[in-house]
Order: C-alpha cells, then sequence, then structure tokens
C-alpha cells in the first residue's frame, strides 16, 4: 500500500489525475487547489463545470483552511459520523475556483479510510473525490466495474484494493447554512 501512496502522490504533485479507493467507491482525484487538474476530471467526466466536486481530507482541523467560517454544528456532526459523510459548507477557500459551487460553497468529507486517509495525509492537500464514471451513468461499484474510458482518461490508476469486492456506499450529504441551517441531502 505505501508504493501505490508514493506513486499517487507523485502523479497528484505534478498535476495529474488518480484512480483511487476511497472510503465509499472509487475515485476520480486530483490536487483539490490545482485547476487545471480539477478541469481535467471534469473532462473525464464529461461533466458541466458548473456541478461542484467534493473533496477528502485526513483530518476535521484542515476544515478551517479550507472553510471561512466552520459551523457549529459540523464539529459535531463530524464527531458523531459512523460512515462517511460528506458535508457542504458554505464559504470554501484555499480551492481551485472551478471546484467551488456557483455559491461559493463546498463539499469535505473526512476520510476515515486507511488508503486514502494516508494519502491525503502525505499529500497535505484537500484531494478531489468524485465517483469514476462517466456523469450520468451508474456508479462502479466495484474496480473491474470502472468503464475503460474513465481508465485511459487518468494519469494512474491505483494498484491497491482492485480485487476488493466488499459492498460500499456513497456518502451521507448534509448541507450546512451560514445561520445554522442543515439541510440533508442524501442519507
Amino acid at each position: 500500500m505505501y508504493d501505490e501512496i508514493i506513486k499517487a502522490q507523485e502523479v497528484l504533485y505534478k498535476g495529474g489525475v488518480i484512480l483511487y479507493p476511497t472510503d465509499t467507491i472509487w475515485g476520480i482525484g486530483c490536487d483539490a487547489t490545482n485547476e487545471a487538474a480539477v478541469r481535467r476530471v471534469f473532462d473525464i467526466k464529461k461533466r458541466v463545470d458548473s456541478k461542484a466536486l467534493l473533496v477528502l481530507i485526513d483530518n476535521p482541523v484542515k476544515l478551517n483552511f479550507y472553510i471561512q467560517e466552520v459551523p457549529e454544528v459540523a464539529w459535531d456532526l463530524v464527531d458523531l459520523a459512523e460512515n462517511p459523510l460528506t458535508i457542504i459548507y458554505p464559504g470554501g477557500r484555499n480551492l481551485a475556483p472551478n471546484l467551488l459551487a456557483e455559491d461559493g460553497s463546498v463539499g469535505i468529507r473526512i476520510t476515515k479510510d486507511e488508503f486514502s486517509k494516508k494519502l491525503c495525509e502525505r499529500f497535505r492537500k484537500a484531494i478531489v473525490s468524485t465517483s469514476a464514471n462517466v456523469s450520468g451513468q451508474p456508479s462502479p461499484g466495484f474496480f473491474d466495474e470502472i468503464s475503460p474510458e474513465i481508465m485511459a482518461g487518468v494519469d494512474y490508476v491505483v494498484n491497491y484494493r482492485r480485487e476488493d469486492k466488499t459492498i460500499a456506499k456513497p456518502s451521507s450529504i448534509i448541507r450546512l447554512g451560514i445561520g445554522g441551517q442543515v439541510q440533508v441531502i442524501r442519507a
């Protein structure tokens, strides 16, 4: 696993795009601060860039760097989450501008998965994580369901957990408002 983390990290540092296992399903990822890399992810997915992408971080402390003002309720949600949870925060910052939604919000998930967590730790920046499929197509449940088109579009395909058949599901999604509003998008 360590060698794969190093290889993936090198590709991310060079502005490349990777295909990697996450705490939910296989994802397409890049440096979340690199506008050109984020654009490539949109191109690979054939997705309009007005539909925001989420990012992974390894530690809740990093929220303060990527969010202008973390709503208080977020800390409780992060602490209590037993399953993967993506929170859409208002006021994203220090990220590629084309990664943010039109209203400036950004979805962030604190990964607990061993591989993606260690990759985030070593890379020391947020990493884009979006399902490994062309926009509008079903998300692949396992590595062998990822289309050749997606694999050909990335710079590096992580050679770890490819045989894993553990059934994964997408994260829950909650949107937080500046005034403490909480909206469940996907339970």
